[in-house]
Order: structure tokens, then C-alpha cells, then sequence
């Protein structure tokens, strides 16, 4: 463990699953005073001090501490905001962490931070609500820092995304991939996140809303051969159709992509590679399993894909 020279107090909302758990036990390794604030719903991380509550009803449950910094992790409407911005006493930094949905599937590509926002319609009310989250916050707290990652993911993640195709490659599955597999995915480490929040607290930058992610994209295709790849497997293809609807058999919609991630470069110009961190997802996985909140896709395909496809 690195032991600052003081003690930081950071206070993490959720710290139950995938980014906020990540987050709990990053800070805490750094020896930090790390308090979660949740409804003590699941396990807790070592370590930390458990603020029980829920972030829509705290009263005064926070008024007598002070935290160096606030990251807010789960937040998703402008209510979870003014609630708990309510609630704080004394505080430093506040960092939210926000998304990629918040920007229109029309806008021009890579997606800049001066993107202007607005509704998505493969993300519908969820980026509605991060927008109206990062404005309300930016009202009431201005020198705020937001940051809008593409796709997250690491150990921990529960989501049923790199998961999805290490259970296909485990049963040594044919993959079925939407239509030719050259739609490009961005993605980001949950180390790396943590990294640049770091950043952020040290050095405290002028600008405070930034894209978050590696610079690289990988098609769907490179993606699933390389899942495949680090259990030892060969990836098998059947390629689906566009009229076939994708989010039923495959981890992500039919949206390509790209955020600019120019200004996060200038201040961590480096990222985990892409096949090191899928490598540290499946080897948490592997020790987990039961950690995943599956969905069916498995089960769509075997019981009407393959029946749909015969009949084209």
C-alpha cells in the first residue's frame, strides 16, 4: 500500500459494483479515507467506512464531514445531484462522472468536448438525464469535474459486455456477429479512469469537462477474435444481418462511435492496451463468475436467431 503524506478523505457514491467498487478499493490501496456512501444492499470493499443511506434521503448525514473530494459515480439524474449537493458539508474537489450518451448520434464525429449535447436516440433517457445532471451541477457548483467515457471496462465490470463473448469462447461458440464485424467500439480502463481522477485532484486543471477514453478503436470483430484469443480459442463467425436486431444477441446497439480525447492526452498521454486490460477482465472473471448480471443473448440465439436465419 502507498501511504500519502496526509490522510485524504474521499467520499465515493455507491462503491458496490464494477466503477464505484473499482474506485472504493483504488483510493483505499493509495491510503486514503475512503467513506461509500450506499444503502449496505451488498457486500461492502475492505477497508472502508460505510456512510448507509440512500442519496435521495440524507438529511444531515453528511453535514459533519469534510471531504477532500466527492466522486460521484452514480449518479444519473439532476435529482441524485441536488440531493446530495444538499446534503454536503464541507468539501473540496467534486468530479462526476458522466457519459458519452449525453452527445446526439447526429453530431459530427470524433465527438469534442464543445460537442453541443442533446437527446440520443440509442441512449434515449439515460443521456437525457446525464445532461440534465451536469447542467444542474455546473449551476451549483462550477469548478466541478465532469468526465464522458465511452465504454467502461475492467475487473469488476458486472456487465454482461467482454463476459458475453469469454462465456461463448469458455462453450467454444460459434459468435454471431452483427453484419460484417467492422463496426468500431471505444473503450477505457477502469484503472485508467481512476488515474485520470487522480490527475485531476493533483493538478487541477483549468478546463473541467473531458472526454475520457483509449484513443484507439477496435472493430467488433478484432474485439470478439481477441476475447477469444486469451482462453487459447479460434473465433468462429456467423455474420447477421442488418434487419436482425442487434441488442438482442450482442452486447451493444448498432451505433458506432468516437469520442476526441485530445485533451485528456495532454495531461495522461498513456492508457492500458486494450489486450492487457481484457486479459485482467477475464482473469477477474474467471475467480468470479457469478459476479456477471447475464442477459439472454445465448438463449435468443439458439432459440430464434438460428430459426430466423434459416428462414432468410
Amino acid at each position: 500500500m502507498t501511504q500519502n503524506s496526509f490522510s485524504k478523505n474521499i467520499l465515493i457514491t455507491g462503491g458496490t459494483v464494477f466503477v464505484s467498487r473499482y474506485a472504493a478499493e483504488y483510493y483505499t490501496e493509495k491510503g486514503y479515507h475512503v467513506y461509500v456512501l450506499n444503502r449496505n444492499t451488498r457486500p461492502q470493499p475492505k477497508g472502508v467506512t460505510l456512510i448507509e443511506a440512500d442519496r435521495q434521503h440524507l438529511d444531515d448525514r453528511l453535514r459533519d464531514y469534510h471531504f477532500d473530494a466527492v466522486l460521484d459515480i452514480t449518479a444519473y439524474t439532476a435529482e441524485d445531484i441536488s440531493s446530495l449537493l444538499s446534503a454536503l458539508g464541507s468539501y473540496d474537489a467534486y468530479i462526476l462522472i458522466s457519459s458519452s450518451a449525453v452527445y446526439p448520434e447526429y453530431a459530427p464525429q470524433p465527438f469534442t468536448e464543445n460537442t453541443k449535447t442533446g437527446a440520443n436516440k440509442f441512449w434515449g433517457n439515460y443521456g437525457i438525464q446525464k445532461i440534465e445532471a451536469e447542467q444542474i451541477l455546473l449551476e451549483r457548483k462550477p469548478d466541478a469535474y465532469i468526465l464522458r467515457p465511452p465504454y467502461l471496462y475492467g475487473p469488476m465490470n458486472h456487465i454482461y459486455r467482454e463476459a458475453f463473448v469469454f462465456d461463448c469462447a469458455l462453450n467454444s461458440r460459434k459468435f454471431y456477429l452483427p453484419q460484417d464485424g467492422e463496426m468500431k467500439l471505444q473503450f477505457f480502463h477502469v484503472n485508467d479512469l481512476c488515474r485520470f481522477m487522480d490527475i485531476l485532484l493533483e493538478k487541477r486543471p483549468k478546463q473541467h469537462i473531458f472526454n475520457v477514453g483509449n484513443k484507439e478503436t477496435i472493430s467488433v470483430l478484432d474485439w470478439v477474435t481477441l476475447c477469444y484469443q486469451l482462453l487459447g480459442k479460434h473465433a468462429a463467425f456467423f455474420h447477421v444481418p442488418e434487419n436482425i436486431e442487434q441488442r438482442k444477441y450482442f452486447s451493444f446497439y448498432n451505433y458506432e462511435y468516437y469520442l476526441d480525447i485530445e485533451e485528456q492526452a495532454r495531461w495522461m498521454p498513456e492508457t492500458k492496451p486494450l489486450r492487457d486490460g481484457l486479459q485482467e477482465s477475464l482473469e477477474w472473471y474467471l475467480a468470479l463468475p457469478e459476479s456477471i448480471s447475464r442477459k439472454p443473448y445465448m438463449a435468443y440465439i439458439d432459440n430464434q436467431l438460428k430459426s430466423i436465419l434459416n428462414i432468410l
